[in-house]
């Protein structure tokens, strides 16, 4: 591992941080644990500079070995007779992470961080306990969130692998689209068809799916495949029984999640393509192209996101900014960081312009522009991934943007 606990915690002012986790699936445990796959586990870092794995079950010993920590094991952790002691979830965990600081030397008055996504009612019982036995208790959330913020090497590299599964689905999906024919051509709003019958927005998911089945990957948000005026709110999934019909843009974002998510977005659209699609098309390239060009270490989001209103202002499109709460235009935030959650830092808003939503050297994020019009039933929105650089942001996939699905089919 390549975090330094006795100055991270040093600068917090903590003894010790602790994360109690279900499941090594956690994202406030998964970054220290490597590829081990372990069920209730805590992971203990303290101020000399040492982390430690502990693990319930016996028979996980080796998936804890996995991580490559110290482990603490059932044995140390006095499992057994905790259990028999305890009279619930809260008190059991109480006490664990009380012999785990102890055996590491940490003892009350010590001022300790804990995380973890814990059931809330046990978590607070927990810290309940442990500040009666004379614990300082903080929160540790922020702590691990910054802490996974900047990427590791092998972290971006998972990162990418995911981001190359979702170019596939992209092209099988686009694969689709091409190989299909309307009622009758030429005639905007038409159904399509292939060999196995009308081509829906379910059909088009359980292809998708399948692509990142074979890589190994996992959907526990599903996606988003929505056209037309599902695509037109922007968090619509979009409906499996809907048809793909030309003249219609159809929005597909995909996040699968291997040991990390990825996240991406295209819009296609079939001829005849509106001119309004064909307009908003070009300026939400523009603005992605422009957020582009400013993101570089030291800049913050927001600013990203400012730069962003305004040209799509400009260009007459109501934004967040000149239209607070517009349900038509552009319409969210610009990007998000991208890693154990698909969500996190750095953060693209104002309140947050110079903390957290600073980009440094090693972030992760995505940038997504997009223009809707709801009344009219149409959505255009573009996704890439990136790599903060010194230089700039390097993108982690290269994948055509037009509406039109043959471009990306052919970069396959």
């Amino acid at each position: 591992m390549t975090f330094s606990w006795s100055e991270e915690l040093e600068a917090l002012g903590w003894r010790a941080l602790v994360v109690v986790a279900t499941g090594s699936h956690d994202p406030y445990l998964a970054p220290f644990v490597g590829s081990g796959r372990v069920g209730a586990s805590l992971f203990l870092a303290t101020d000399d500079g040492e982390a430690r794995l502990g693990y319930l079950s016996p028979m996980e010993r080796e998936e804890a070995a996995l991580s490559g920590l110290p482990l603490l094991s059932p044995e140390v952790l006095d499992v057994g007779r905790h259990a028999a002691a305890s009279d619930s979830q809260g008190e059991l965990w109480a006490r664990l992470l009380s012999t785990a600081l102890e055996s590491a030397g940490i003892e009350p008055p010590a001022r300790i961080g804990i995380t973890g996504l814990f059931p809330a009612g046990a978590v607070r019982e927990i810290c309940e306990r442990l500040e009666v036995a004379g614990w300082t208790v903080r929160a540790g959330d922020s702590a691990v969130e910054r802490l996974r913020k900047r990427k590791r090497d092998d972290e971006t590299a998972e990162i990418t692998r995911v981001a190359g599964s979702v170019a596939q689905a992209f092209r099988t999906v686009a694969r689709r689209l091409v190989g299909a024919r309307p009622e009758r051509n030429g005639a905007a709003g038409q159904s399509l068809f292939d060999v196995e019958g009308m081509l829906t927005v379910g059909r088009l998911r359980r292809e998708i799916a399948g692509v990142f089945a074979a890589e190994g990957l996992e959907q526990p948000l599903r996606n988003i495949v929505a056209p037309g005026g599902d695509g037109a709110v922007p968090h619509n999934v979009g409906n499996d029984a809907s048809p793909i019909r030309t003249g219609e843009t159809l929005i597909v974002d995909l996040f699968p999640k291997g040991r990390l998510f990825a996240d991406l977005t295209r819009t296609f659209c079939l001829d005849p393509v509106p001119a309004d699609v064909v307009r908003a098309s070009s300026d939400v390239a523009a603005a992605l192209v422009l957020a582009e060009s400013s993101a570089r270490p030291g800049v913050a989001a927001w600013t990203l996101q400012q730069q962003v209103c305004r040209l799509l202002g400009e260009r007459g499109w109501p934004t967040p900014i000149s239209h607070p709460g517009t349900t038509r235009g552009y319409v969210h935030g610009l990007g998000h960081g991208v890693g154990y959650d698909l969500h996190e830092l750095p953060i693209f808003a104002e309140e947050a312009a110079e903390s957290d939503g600073v980009l440094e050297d090693g972030d992760i994020l995505t940038l997504e522009p997009g223009l809707y019009d709801p009344e009219a039933g149409w959505a255009v929105r573009l996704e890439d991934l990136y790599r903060v650089t010194p230089s700039g942001v390097a993108r982690l996939v290269d994948l055509p943007r037009e509406l039109d699905p043959r471009a990306v089919l052919d970069s396959g």
